[in-house]
C-alpha cells in the first residue's frame, strides 16, 4: 500500500507541475523542471537553435563544439592588425616568414628563389578549399591569401583584447589558423564567422568549421550562440569530423 500511495502521489505531482507550467506559459515552479531545459547543459534551448543531425562522437569537432563559452560579442574598440604583431613574423624561428611557410604547405608544384633552402615560394598550384578551383600562384602577381581561419577581428570581439601581446602575435602566425585560399573570396569573408559566412565550396565546410573549433578551444576563445548554433548545424553533417591538429 505505501507504495502504490508514493506512486500515485508522484503521478499526481507530475500533472500538477505540467498543468502548472502550461498556466505560466513556460514559467518553472519550484520541484518542476522546465522542459525547455536542455538536460545536458542546463540552459535553455533557443527556439532558432538547429540540432545536429548525428551522434556526437568522442573527440569529434561536433563533441568539442559543447566545450567552448558562450557569451555575446564584445566591441571592437581598440582594434587593429598591429594589435596581433608584425605581420608574419617568424615565430617558429625556422628563418623564413609565417606567409611561406603556408605556401611552402598548401601549394604543389612549388619553385623558391633561395634553392635548396627552399624558404621564399616563387610560383606553385594552389587547389583552393574555399571555391574548389585551382589557382596558379605567382609572387608578386598573386590571386592568394593567406587567411586566418578565425578572422583577427573575430578574435578580438571573443577574447583575444584581453591577451598579451605575445600571444596575440602566436595565434595570428599559428598554422592551425591559417590557409592559402582564393583572395576575393577571402576578402568576401572579411571576419565572418560561422554564422555568418562559410565556404562556398560545400564539400570543405566541415573541415573549416571544424578548424574554426579547434582554434577556438585551443586559445579558450567564446562563440556567441547563433555561431555556436551554426557549428553545429554543419557539423551535424559529418559528426565524425575530428579537430585538427595543424
Amino acid at each position: 500500500m505505501a507504495h502504490t500511495a508514493h506512486t500515485n502521489t508522484r503521478a499526481a505531482r507530475t500533472l500538477v507541475c505540467t498543468a502548472a507550467l502550461a498556466v505560466a506559459l513556460g514559467g518553472t515552479l519550484a520541484g518542476c523542471k522546465d522542459p525547455t531545459v536542455d538536460a545536458g547543459t542546463g540552459s535553455s534551448s533557443s527556439s532558432g537553435a538547429s540540432a545536429p543531425s548525428g551522434h556526437a562522437g568522442k573527440g569529434s569537432a561536433l563533441a568539442a563544439v559543447g566545450d567552448l563559452t558562450v557569451k555575446g560579442r564584445a566591441p571592437k574598440t581598440g582594434y587593429s592588425r598591429d594589435r596581433f604583431g608584425p605581420a608574419w613574423a617568424d615565430t617558429d624561428h625556422n628563418h623564413c616568414d609565417t606567409r611561406d611557410d603556408i605556401l611552402k604547405r598548401d601549394l604543389r608544384q612549388t619553385s623558391f628563389r633561395d634553392g635548396a633552402k627552399k624558404c621564399i615560394v616563387t610560383s606553385g598550384t594552389l587547389a583552393d578549399p574555399y571555391t574548389g578551383k585551382k589557382i596558379t600562384y605567382t609572387r608578386g602577381a598573386s590571386k592568394v591569401d593567406i587567411d586566418h581561419a578565425v578572422a583577427l577581428s573575430d578574435a578580438w570581439q571573443k577574447g583575444a583584447a584581453q591577451w598579451k601581446d605575445d600571444k596575440r602575435e602566436d595565434f595570428a602566425n599559428d598554422p592551425l589558423n591559417l590557409l592559402a585560399v582564393d583572395s576575393s573570396t577571402n576578402r568576401r569573408k572579411s571576419d565572418g564567422d560561422t554564422a555568418t559566412w562559410l565556404p562556398p565550396n560545400a564539400a570543405y565546410r566541415c573541415d573549416y568549421v571544424a578548424r574554426q573549433v579547434a582554434v577556438k578551444k585551443k586559445y579558450g576563445l567564446w562563440v556567441t550562440s547563433a555561431e555556436r548554433d551554426a557549428m553545429r548545424k554543419v557539423l551535424g553533417g559529418c559528426s565524425d569530423e575530428k579537430l585538427p591538429t595543424g
